[in-house]
């Protein structure tokens, strides 16, 4: 009895312990989750604002044609899949790794943003870009250009069909979904306008030297600020994850050190009453 009253303690402090790693971890997931949330929504605004300009020129401009529009007929893709640096996130990297070997073939060539899964995709024999890995928390707009850079780079001689990013999309602070963005070639999307605005917004555009070179100039631009997008909504999406998975951790920490106290409690009683009874049956035998 003495034995396991010693080990239901010594587990009891060592549950307590990590409660207290899982605890502040979970503080600081939640700290940079508003931070990172802050961001990317200002920079969806961005994003959606550079979106409108390319849709309103290709809706107001009926023969304007682009090199980034095309229609291709294969499917092999580049692909920048964003990934964490660390682990204790959940399903997060998981998912991301699931989505990538249902949708990927081996041989295209894809760009791993994130340590976590950078020596898996190379151990698994998939055609990374990227010799050394691409740490998700140091990534800068100029890093990412450069990879999408390489994507257009690829389009526009045809040796892919498509540039698309595999990321986790933030659809709130308990829902994370590993989805496909597909930057090119560019799908438009086309809004109901009334006639009136249309005349007027056909009468007052002018484009110098001509919309064809804007169309072209500006897309590249808007799909690298896509996919910085979709890279600042995976991390916030990763926080938001760490965040659920450590205060699931924290839970359950609590729960199992509830009850090893109530089985040390039990113990501990047992052994009070064993010793009364052995006190009591000392003093009937003298």
């Amino acid at each position: 009895m003495a034995q396991s009253s010693q080990a239901l303690r010594t587990r009891i402090k060592s549950v307590n312990s990590t409660r207290k790693i899982t605890k502040a971890m979970e503080m600081i997931a939640n700290a940079k989750l508003f931070k990172q949330r802050n961001k990317m929504e200002a920079n969806r605004e961005y994003a959606q604002r550079l979106q409108e300009t390319v849709d309103e020129i290709v809706e107001n401009n009926p023969g304007v044609s682009s090199k980034f529009i095309r229609k291709t007929e294969g499917d092999r893709a580049l692909t920048i899949i964003f990934c964490s640096d660390l682990g204790l996130c959940g399903g997060y990297n998981q998912n991301v790794l699931k989505l990538a070997k249902e949708s990927l073939k081996k041989d295209e060539p894809i760009y791993v943003i994130g340590t976590s899964l950078y020596r898996t995709f190379k151990e698994e024999g998939y055609n990374i870009i990227n010799e050394e890995s691409i740490s998700s928390d140091a990534l800068t707009f100029a890093i990412l250009k450069t990879c999408v850079e390489e994507g257009i780079k690829r389009f526009q001689d045809k040796s892919i069909d498509k540039l698309q990013v595999i990321y986790t999309r933030f659809v709130n602070t308990m829902t994370f979904r590993s989805e496909i963005d597909v930057l090119l070639p560019c799908v438009l999307e086309k809004k109901e306008k009334n006639e009136t605005t249309e005349k007027v917004l056909k009468a007052e555009t002018m484009f110098e030297p001509d919309a064809t070179t804007i169309l072209n100039d500006l897309i590249p631009m808007m799909i690298q600020d896509v996919a910085y997008a979709d890279w600042m909504e995976a991390t916030t999406a990763e926080q938001g994850s760490r965040r659920v998975a450590m205060k699931t951790a924290t839970d359950n920490a609590d729960e199992l050190s509830a009850e090893l106290l109530l089985e040390y409690n039990k113990v501990r009683q047992a052994n009070i009453t064993q010793e009364i009874t052995e006190i009591v049956g000392g003093s009937a035998a003298v």
